[in-house]
């Protein structure tokens, strides 16, 4: 399995319109999207963009309609051309690189799932799985090996034969997803991958994808409008408004601490229970000794809370996650103060 490269982004600029490198100095000089609309009859579609991407993750961009993040997932793979600025892929700069090495970039180091399913209507969906392998020129019968090996994975064995027009839209999306993974790509892109699906079925395309993410670690970039999914699915948020990053960080910092009003539009419903974790809870160990009953330093305040009342206690040691060792103590009465008084935790 290809190893997992970390993606970084560099002051990177796009302007839609035929004379977008005469105006990126005046963007930079703090020209706002209205009034390049409106002198120059130009788009700003990202405007400075920085950000870095560690391997192994899921990083997810969010932000409506028009806030620029499928703009910028496709300048990862340089599907649209920047107006300036650099995106970094294992330290080598996608932006310079020549017509031959972005193809061989796009097929060997990046994969794309997207939200229409993009399925070949004439092939199975082990025809389909293997269409990247087929384009690569892998022999058929290591093709048919790794596709079914896929095919398993994200539970369609016994539908390889089927065509897409016999599968739910679920059951298609896990054929792009398999797709996806077939090609070993350390790079997954996924832009609104699960947007056109039924809700029950997108959260289970979400635990999907956590559980196939613990065993192939690949840097998923993956873009939303949906900030439930965003703080389920991501190790890293990036809130996109204007195109531009209003804030970054994780699902916590988010919640937690939201940068302006408009995050704190998007924020204020959600369950903290789910986002907070035990260890920006907890106080720390007492003198006397930690309680018996244990619990990870990662598990949400709501898993704390039900393993309080299973167990009839009102007090955890809090583990870190790591290593296992007790760090701090988490009390019943921290739980509720951190859930419904919106108390401001480290």
């Amino acid at each position: 399995m290809a190893e997992p490269i970390g993606i970084e982004i560099r002051n990177l600029y796009k302007i839609f319109g035929p004379d977008a490198a005469a105006l990126i100095d005046r963007v930079r000089a703090g020209m706002t999207k209205t009034e390049l609309n409106q002198q120059h009859h130009h788009v700003l579609g990202l405007n400075n963009i920085n950000m870095v991407m560690p391997a192994g993750r899921i990083q997810v961009i969010m932000g409506l309609s028009g806030s620029g993040k499928s703009t910028l997932i496709r300048h990862i793979n340089r599907l649209i051309e920047p107006t300036a600025g650099e995106v970094l892929a294992g330290g080598e700069d996608v932006v310079k690189m020549p017509p031959e090495a972005l193809r061989d970039f796009r097929r060997h180091k990046t994969a794309m799932v997207f939200q229409k399913f993009a399925l070949l209507p004439n092939r199975t969906v082990l025809e389909n799985t293997g269409y990247g392998l087929e384009v690569q020129g892998i022999p058929r019968e290591k093709r048919i090996e790794t596709s079914m090996r896929w095919i398993e994975r994200v539970g369609l064995k016994g539908f390889e034969q089927k065509y897409p027009n016999q599968l739910s839209g679920g059951m298609q999306q896990r054929v792009g997803l398999a797709r996806a993974l077939a090609n070993d790509a350390p790079i997954l892109l996924m832009d609104e991958a699960f947007s056109a699906l039924d809700p029950l079925i997108r959260v289970d395309m979400q635990s999907v994808l956590l559980d196939l993410q613990k065993e192939i670690r690949k840097t998923i970039v993956f873009i939303t409008h949906d900030l439930d999914e965003a703080l389920r699915l991501g190790d890293a948020i990036a809130i996109l408004r204007d195109g531009e990053i209003i804030q970054q960080g994780t699902s916590q910092d988010i919640v937690l601490r939201p940068a302006d009003a408009y995050i704190e539009s998007f924020v204020r419903e959600v369950n903290r229970g789910r986002v907070i974790r035990a260890d920006a809870a907890m106080a720390p160990l007492p003198a006397e000794g930690a309680p018996q009953e244990t619990i990870s330093g990662d598990a949400s305040l709501e898993e704390a809370g039900r393993m309080m009342a299973e167990r009839r206690v009102t007090r955890l040691a809090v583990t870190d996650p790591a290593h296992g060792r007790p760090v701090g103590v988490l009390a019943m009465e921290a739980i509720v103060e951190a859930i419904t008084l919106r108390k401001e935790v480290a």
